[in-house]
């Protein structure tokens, strides 16, 4: 596969290092000719490569000896390249190409059935297959003396003075820990305020708190509009031809492009140094089988006892599924924080920060981790002000916290997982307290603390027994108001789970359009009034008694919404 061709584009000699990008030209898929190979092949191949700033070199690839000089005169090449004084942008990067026909030395060579088992029968007891294999696999047969020669003449380490490729700096990263300034809190009585300015400022002053860390910002798009203004005119667009009063420079650090796979990827290759993802929550994600592959490699570098030592990524989405309106509901998709809590929490964590000081905490909390993806998913409307700056950090530590209320003597708790779903299940608690009810509200930040673990290091890593016990008391009645769709959380949080009579959830239930973030919350039944009616039934109350006619037939879908517009005591 082609892949991404945005090297030549991005490369600089000052701080990328040396890539040689090898395309195997077998000339087929799983089960039909590759699209190169119906176009031209080979010619066809270097010709495209050469329109994009490439220069390609060709060998045959069933040669080692020609693919392993191909590696070294690429790197020659683009070394003499970074040496030239006068070098320009893009760089004409070497990309090899090696021919061969898929499954050579096996039977059914260059056909279909290279793929998978192409013999037609068992070689252990079946003659015919095992004529079939020899006779085609003697093409790779080697003289084991000849092999263990070979090795010799390469395994020479020590003389070299150089580290074996197990042991490549690559492959052994572990940059310095970076200093973390302190966040400009938001104090107690503060207006409401835009948590993704607030991250935009602190990571700023991370930057320029650790000049000896490269820093890399994948970005698909708008950048600016996503409230990250500040690190954009501080690290700028990377282009080869920089445009006059736009935030562009040949060596920006913030890699721009349409191809949400691509700059995850920048960022995440960067090993080094200390890196951030932005995107639309939507198509985040575009990104996902990318940050798998991370997460997958790093977690079995955790099992086999080698704790990965790159500083953790930050993925911050945003203009997210509640907020963003104008483009109907394919900018309304809150799987990927669904996606990524499928996988091992202790490697990758999705949070869920409700304010300004919560947001800065979590996202200081992510950059003292190694070898981690982290999602944070960050409204980019101002909200209200709910953690002070201790609280913030205790709310991070912990993974949740009590925001309303007393849990002894509570009638129902209310789990609110998301910005603007805490600021719903406030405005419910508010009603029911007045009704005479006695509810706590909990903002539960990480839910994969709080999951049921499922191998020793998710369990090192997930809140214990008396933990999840001390925040969510068993039998006590809880609704679980979720920024993602109710059902994923609710088998997430089994912990938390008393059964369907004691617990229920709302979320994102595929309803949206363009709606504004209150009538979001109302087609998604995750309004407040939404939340107390949903409440009523598992702590045994009535709804006639919590909210009026006219709330009662609007949540049914037989008055205006208008009319839960102000939760009138």
């Amino acid at each position: 596969q082609r892949g991404d061709q945005s090297e030549p584009r991005w490369w600089r000699a000052e701080d990328s290092g040396m890539v040689v990008p090898i395309m195997i030209l077998n000339g087929r898929r799983i089960e039909e000719r590759s699209q190169i190979t119906q176009q031209g092949g080979a010619d066809w191949l270097a010709t495209h490569l050469t329109h994009n700033g490439f220069a390609p070199i060709r060998v045959d690839g069933r040669d080692p000896a020609a693919i392993a000089w191909a590696i070294v005169e690429a790197e020659q090449r683009l070394g003499r390249y970074a040496a030239h004084a006068g070098r320009t942008y893009p760089a004409p990067i070497p990309y090899i190409i090696a021919e061969t026909v898929k499954g050579f030395g096996f039977p059914g060579a260059g056909t279909n059935a290279a793929h998978n088992l192409p013999l037609a029968g068992n070689p252990s007891h079946d003659e015919s297959a095992r004529a079939q294999f020899n006779d085609a696999a003697h093409l790779l047969f080697v003289p084991p003396d000849e092999i263990e020669r070979a090795v010799a003449e390469i395994a020479i380490h020590d003389r070299q003075g150089r580290e074996p490729a197990s042991r490549h700096p690559l492959a052994m990263r572990n940059p310095p820990a970076p200093r973390l300034p302190e966040p400009d809190w938001a104090l107690a009585g503060a207006p409401p305020a835009c948590a993704m300015q607030a991250l935009d400022r602190w990571f700023v002053e991370l930057v320029d708190a650790n000049p000896g860390l490269r820093p890399r910002v994948g970005n698909p798009d708008e950048l600016k509009s996503n409230h990250m203004g500040a690190t954009l005119e501080r690290l700028k667009h990377r282009v080869n031809t920089p445009e006059a009063g736009v935030a562009d420079a040949v060596h920006g650090a913030v890699i721009t492009a349409l191809n949400e796979e691509a700059v995850a990827g920048a960022a995440l290759a960067n090993k080094g140094g200390i890196n951030l993802i932005v995107s639309y929550e939507a198509f985040a994600m575009k990104m996902l089988g990318g940050l798998r592959q991370e997460i997958i490699f790093s977690r079995h570098q955790r099992v086999a006892g080698r704790q990965p030592g790159w500083i953790s990524v930050p993925l911050v989405v945003t203009s997210h599924t509640w907020e963003n309106a104008k483009n109907e509901q394919s900018h309304q998709d809150p799987t990927v924080g669904e996606a990524l809590l499928g996988e091992m929490s202790d490697t990758s964590r999705v949070l869920f920060p409700v304010d300004v000081n919560s947001a800065m905490a979590a996202l200081r909390m992510v950059y003292r981790g190694r070898g981690q993806v982290a999602c944070l998913i960050v409204s980019k409307r101002d909200m209200p002000y709910r953690f002070g700056a201790e609280a913030a950090e205790r709310f991070v530590n912990t993974g949740a916290a009590h925001v309303h209320g007393e849990l002894s003597g509570a009638e129902l708790q209310i789990v609110a997982i998301g910005a603007y779903q805490l600021e719903e299940a406030l405005k419910a608690a508010r009603r029911l307290t007045a009704r005479g009810r006695r509810v706590v509200v909990t903002a539960l930040l990480e839910p994969g603390r709080f999951r049921a673990p499922r191998d020793l290091l998710e369990a090192d890593f997930a809140a214990d027994d008396e933990t999840v016990a001390n925040l969510f008391p068993p039998g006590l009645p809880r609704l679980i108001a979720t920024h993602t769709r109710p059902e994923p959380m609710l088998g997430l949080l089994r912990r938390l789970d008393d059964g369907p009579r004691r617990t229920a959830a709302r979320g994102y239930i595929s309803r949206g359009g363009t709606l504004d973030v209150a009538g979001m919350l109302f087609a998604n039944h995750c309004s407040w009034a939404h939340l107390v009616a949903a409440a009523a039934p598992l702590s045994g109350w009535t709804r006639d008694t919590l909210l009026t006619t006219a709330e009662r037939k609007a949540i049914d879908g037989l008055g205006s919404p208008a009319d839960i517009a102000v939760t009138s005591q």
